[in-house]
């Protein structure tokens, strides 16, 4: 295998690297504080194509690899995983499945708008009863001939409060089980959809988590996406899709937190010498390190299989399930290594320790995807 990134990649990635430092960096901790993540920098996301990286150019994507998705996701999560997880459900969970299964006049309606910034997409799968599980929803969609009427609740949705386009997972015919389910869009402003309050959470603070609730909500037959009965297969390949994402964002909180590390032991002195001296300081540091490389080489396989056309259902589960687990560990040594400054909001390492715990909770825990991989495995 050749583990050398291309000339292509290494400008994607040094692009991604220098809008993260310029322009993530410099408001990071005031958006933490405020709960907020500008508008104006998902234009600038937009702009330089990190919105629809890998949507095809004849839709105005950038028609980049999953490869280059990672790449981006990484060096935009070092400094702002708030911005990283936007640019995650834009890409893998919403442009994706508009364009692996929409139609076209689904594409052109939304995919174009997307893939700009223009418009942010939101996918709404979780309920109060039913987290990465499709198959407990109890929110209905009942066809009605030429549009369909849907009831139901949705939480914990990223981009929830911000959204222009909603990828909502319903029960169409429960007698059906997993074949009775449909995904739909549904556009913000619609009657009788209503945004709850924003969720005061522990970390990723700048993005903007909700509660939704669709009461009598009107859908279009031609907003439902795929044929009829394909929600669930959609989900799921979906969030497949967006394993490799947060597996991504893991992956460069973990790094983000290392060469923060590593720069304050070279800096910090104790008892004579910079604390990197020391052998228990220099032992935290090759720990960190090697987890670190060995996640990456898990992501970039998943990242791989897809862009093969291999099967990435686990590959996707196993990078996630690593990454996460690296990136709460490194962050926690990292405050560690920063000693008592670790524990302020100026050196940055105690946001990345509350944003890491998230990896190990989205597009399903730690736990579910040991579900995912024991499946896997058991049915080689």
């Amino acid at each position: 295998m050749n583990f050398n990134l291309s000339e292509e990649h290494l400008m994607i990635r040094d692009a991604a690297r220098d809008f993260a430092q310029t322009e993530l960096l410099p408001g990071v901790i005031d958006r933490d504080n405020k709960q907020h993540f500008p508008g104006e920098l998902v234009k600038k996301m937009g702009e330089l194509g990190f919105m629809g990286i890998m949507v095809d150019p004849k839709y105005g994507g950038s028609g980049m690899d999953t490869i280059s998705y990672v790449l981006i996701m990484e060096e935009l999560s070092k400094i702002d995983a708030s911005a990283s997880v936007m640019v995650s459900v834009n890409n893998s969970l919403v442009c994706y499945g508009l364009e692996a299964y929409g139609t076209e006049e689904q594409k052109q309606k939304y995919l174009t708008k997307l893939v700009t910034g223009e418009y942010l997409g939101a996918f709404c799968l979780s309920e109060p009863e039913a987290g990465s599980d499709a198959t407990s929803q109890k929110t209905t969609a009942i066809d009605k001939g030429d549009h369909y009427i849907l009831n139901g609740t949705k939480n914990w949705i990223t981009n929830g409060g911000r959204a222009n386009v909603y990828i909502v997972i319903a029960q169409t015919d429960r007698d059906k089980g997993s074949h009775g389910i449909n995904a739909f869009i549904v556009e913000r402003g619609t009657a009788g959809f209503h945004i709850g309050p924003k969720e005061d959470k522990l970390g990723i603070r700048g993005s903007d988590t909700h509660t939704l609730q669709f009461n009598d909500v009107k859908i279009p037959k031609e907003n439902r996406i795929g044929t009829n009965g394909s929600g669930f297969r959609f989900a799921m390949k979906t969030l497949s899709g967006g394993r490799i994402g947060i597996a991504s964002q893991a992956l460069g909180i973990a790094q983000g937190a290392y060469e923060l590390a590593l720069k304050y032991s070279k800096e910090r002195k104790a008892f004579g010498t910079e604390i990197s001296n020391h052998q228990a300081i220099a032992f935290k540091l090759a720990d960190m390190y090697t987890e670190i490389e060995a996640a990456r080489l898990l992501v970039m396989k998943s990242a791989k299989d897809k862009d093969l056309g291999n099967n990435y259902d686990r590959s996707s589960a196993v990078a996630k399930l690593y990454a996460s687990k690296v990136a709460m560990e490194t962050t926690v040594e990292a405050v560690q290594i920063h000693g008592g400054n670790g524990f302020v909001k100026d050196y940055h390492v105690e946001r990345l320790m509350r944003d890491a715990k998230i990896t190990q909770i989205y597009e399903g825990t730690s736990e579910i995807q040991k579900i995912v991989i024991s499946r896997s495995i058991l049915r080689d």
